[in-house]
């Protein structure tokens, strides 16, 4: 059927051009923006769009018990399924920089793509984010308009970013240690579903099952600190919020409990995600491939970031 679909773009430049790294940064960039449709979106929904729409007990009435707290985690575990299929067959549907760093480390991914990557989720995160607030703007303002005080406030700029909890009362380390452990089983959890030695999923599960994985780090450990773990779901939308008037809450991330925040969400996952990947490959990764050596060791393809040996490189000419 699909061989059937006619290009848009028919010879010259502009249809060849897509074939290679400017097809995959495309698909990056249109996954990571339904990624954010559907997440911020979600959040859009539980903080504005249904107090205002009296569908709970008043115009700013919201988080009363743990079920919206679940239509957010669902919402963003739909987010990262659908956002994976569109861009999976192009790109490998990182939509992720943690997610890139840690498969050119750990996956030979080539890292001339690793910055191409970046910018496409972080431009796709952006106009993602531009599109849920021209979509829930009305909501937005008359939230606002009945909240006391008036006017832009942290409880809306949450439809777009990330902070933390009071209770770290402004100590930046249980916030980091949030982001890297929970980017850490984002990525162990990734390794897992696409690790075909292992009990790996078929191909058209896999986006489904790691959006299960998003679903369950927001129930087991979203509400620390908003749960980003990902740069460029944190840093697109923030980018929006500041330039659309939410000052300071955005850039450099201060509110009454926090200061200097933005950071935070873009270095603790790079580094999660990298000891995700490497915490996977040293407990369970190793483990098949000694496993099949044990069985076949002249045949055993090499393991994830390994060299090819000599000899068996030379039998595959």
């Amino acid at each position: 059927m699909s061989d059937d679909i006619p290009p848009l773009l028919t010879g010259g430049s502009g249809l060849k051009a897509r074939g290679g790294l400017w097809g995959e940064c495309l698909a990056e960039f249109l996954g990571t923006f339904v990624l954010i449709m559907f997440g911020v979106g979600s959040v859009a929904m539980a903080v504005a769009a249904l107090p205002g729409s009296g569908r709970t007990a008043g115009p700013t009435t919201f988080f009363q018990g743990a079920g919206d707290w679940l239509l957010i985690a669902w919402g963003w575990a739909f987010a990262v399924t659908f956002g994976v299929y569109v861009a999976g067959g192009v790109s490998g549907a990182h939509l992720n920089p943690a997610v890139t760093l840690a498969f050119a480390v750990r996956r030979k991914f080539a890292w001339a793509k690793v910055l191409p990557y970046w910018i496409a989720q972080l431009v796709g995160a952006f106009v993602g984010a531009a599109v849920v607030l021209l979509t829930y703007h009305s909501a937005i303002s008359a939230f606002e308009d009945a909240s006391k005080p008036t006017g832009h406030s942290l409880t809306t700029f949450s439809i777009f970013a990330t902070f933390p909890a009071p209770y770290f009362h402004g100590s930046i380390w249980g916030p980091l240690i949030d982001q890297v452990v929970g980017t850490a089983l984002l990525l162990l959890l990734i390794a897992a579903v696409v690790d075909l030695r292992n009990t790996g999923a078929m191909a058209n599960l896999g986006p489904l099952i790691i959006g299960l994985a998003v679903g369950a780090i927001g129930i087991s450990f979203g509400a620390n600190a908003g749960y980003a773990i990902n740069p460029a779901r944190d840093f697109g939308p923030r980018l929006l919020a500041w330039a659309a008037g939410w000052g300071k809450f955005a850039m450099p991330g201060d509110g009454d409990w926090f200061s200097g925040y933005f950071w935070i969400p873009i270095v603790g996952p790079l580094i999660g995600g990298v000891l995700g990947i490497v915490v996977y490959d040293l407990f369970i990764s190793d483990v098949l491939i000694a496993r099949a050596r044990a069985v076949s060791p002249e045949t055993t393809p090499p393991g994830p970031g390994e060299e090819e040996p000599a000899v068996d490189a030379s039998r595959r000419h």
